[in-house]
């Protein structure tokens, strides 16, 4: 009984010490992470490669199943324009699944959709996906966060 009331207390200490403050700004925090999403979705809509770099952070990596991963800003931004140079992106869905706000760590899920135009003027098409997004601050941002890590995967069916 004594061994079982040590490991929690020592399971309580560490996890009391292992997170991180919150900021002393929370509804500052939001506008921000706000300001950054829209963000994203401008530059998307616009084919705009600097600004979308500029959103995440330099040692960014995103995975989108299987090999398809993304290491850093260099790479995102050749993978960007190739994908730019046959089709325009259209953020269409982003419906905030959660949210966790700790200190300079954000960490978002959400369900979303793009329309994808082929530039060639074929028939437009639309993906869909559910994404893990960390943020962190990042003083060279322009709203203050960036992503660092991403994950996607397939969205769950929508009900008909």
């Amino acid at each position: 009984m004594k061994i079982s009331r040590c490991l929690i207390f020592i399971a309580l200490i560490f996890c009391g010490c292992s997170s991180a403050p919150q900021s002393d700004n929370l509804a500052a925090d939001k506008l921000a992470l706000e300001k950054t999403k829209a963000a994203f979705a401008a530059a998307f809509a616009h084919s705009d490669v600097k600004a979308i770099v500029a959103l995440h952070h330099p040692d960014i990596v995103k995975y989108f199943g299987g090999s398809n991963v993304v290491t850093g800003r260099a790479q995102l931004a050749r993978q960007l324009k190739a994908m730019f140079r046959t089709s325009r992106m259209e953020l269409i869905q982003n419906q905030v699944e959660s949210t966790a706000f700790n200190g300079n760590t954000i960490i978002e899920t959400c369900i979303f959709a793009f329309r994808a135009t082929p530039v060639n003027g074929g028939k437009p098409s639309v993906g869909r996906g559910r994404s893990m997004t960390v943020f962190v601050r990042y003083k060279n941002s322009p709203y203050g966060w960036v992503s660092i890590r991403e994950m996607a995967q397939a969205a769950p069916e929508v009900a008909k």
